[in-house]
């Protein structure tokens, strides 16, 4: 068997692709188990994170309208480009190193997870710490990045597949 000759360019374009389908599928499942409460939600992560490095909340909080509906248009703005960079970062490192992927993706998304909700972002002051936020939002966002990491993965994987593919 040859080892395949690593692509970093198909590698990032898989990474973007994954991450943009990877993202949807996040914003479905938090629509099914929603991580925070109303009240917790009023200004998002996002929102708050942008707050803090002194965004205002006239920016923060913009919206578009579509069907009717306001939607967070700076919220989704950030939603995408953390998906989306999370997952160039593990399809440039999955398609480089295989064996290191130790057969799923899901641990990479609990890392992610782990890092964020109970490291950086409380100690930054963003969200609450982790024993102080409620357990229906640890189930959420602990299942929603297993299954935002493992559709990034199998979504680059083919993507990547196709655009090393020989013809």
């Amino acid at each position: 068997m040859t080892k395949k000759q690593f692509n970093q360019k198909a590698a990032m374009i898989a990474g973007i692709t994954g991450g943009v389908i990877s993202g949807l599928v996040k914003l479905g499942w938090e629509n099914i188990l929603p991580p925070r409460t109303a009240d917790r939600d009023q200004t998002n992560p996002p929102q708050q994170l942008l707050q803090q490095v002194g965004v205002p909340a006239s920016v923060t909080h913009a919206t578009y309208t579509y069907s009717g509906q306001q939607l967070p248009a700076v919220s989704y703005m950030m939603h995408f480009g953390f998906s989306t960079t999370f997952a160039v970062a593990y399809s440039l490192w999955a398609r480089q190193h295989p064996k290191a992927q130790a057969g799923s993706s899901a641990l990479f998304g609990l890392g992610i997870w782990t890092a964020f909700h109970h490291g950086i972002l409380p100690a930054l002051g963003t969200i609450p710490s982790a024993k102080k936020q409620p357990t229906e939002e640890h189930v959420s966002e602990a299942i929603g990045h297993v299954l935002w990491m493992w559709t990034a993965d199998w979504v680059s994987a083919a993507i990547y597949d196709r655009l090393t593919k020989k013809h």
